[in-house]
């Protein structure tokens, strides 16, 4: 049976001010049919902009009725960018889990949740409060990551690989916020062992 695939997100899951190809989850979809295995073109449920109530409130307006062998979610940028309370987000975020867990046929395993990605490190935020926006996406994160060791699921880091685009200015997309092609197969690079030893098992 091909693998099925619903990335869940905001901006960075849509591939904001990039070609659709290169999309992380697209991109991810391309990896794993080069090594042979089957998949079906993965759903996407982001938009720009959003915060985690509002993934919450669309996922649920999509009313899915099907389980899918790989849900990933990528939310919260919007929530720091906005200055709402950190408690707030990680009530929220865990119910976004327990929501991917759920569609994922109530596996665990089937859930793979990526870090926030640090905005402080584009040209975007040249004026900004840069350190200020480090230690905000630092304090996100680890409301996030905690959240989901107590549901049990995969927690993959790619904060670390944002920040890099200080110095590497091709990481960065045209509009010089967002991450470009080159930046989100890195995070494919890093997601990657971890769904292949489970396309193995």
């Amino acid at each position: 049976m091909p693998l099925t695939y619903l990335a869940l997100g905001d901006s960075y899951t849509i591939g904001e001010s990039v070609e659709p190809d290169a999309r992380w989850p697209i991109q991810l979809f391309h990896r794993i049919l080069h090594f042979g295995y089957e998949a079906e073109t993965p759903e996407i449920i982001a938009q720009t902009g959003w915060t985690t109530d509002e993934l919450q409130q669309a996922v649920e307006n999509r009313d899915l009725s099907q389980s899918f062998d790989l849900v990933s979610l990528l939310i919260g940028v919007n929530n720091q960018y906005q200055g709402r309370c950190v408690k707030e987000y990680g009530e929220q975020v865990e119910r976004l889990i327990a929501t991917a867990v759920r569609l994922s046929g109530s596996r665990e395993e089937g859930v793979i949740v990526l870090s926030i990605p640090d905005w402080g490190c584009t040209p975007f935020a040249e004026d900004r409060d840069q350190a200020k926006i480090c230690l905000e996406i630092d304090e996100y994160n680890r409301e996030k990551k905690d959240r989901c060791q107590q549901a049990g699921v995969t927690w993959v880091d790619i904060t670390d690989l944002t920040r890099r685009a200080r110095d590497c200015p091709e990481l960065t997309a045209e509009d010089g916020l967002h991450p470009s092609k080159v930046l989100y197969g890195q995070w494919v690079d890093r997601v990657w062992p971890i769904l292949t030893s489970r396309l193995e098992a």
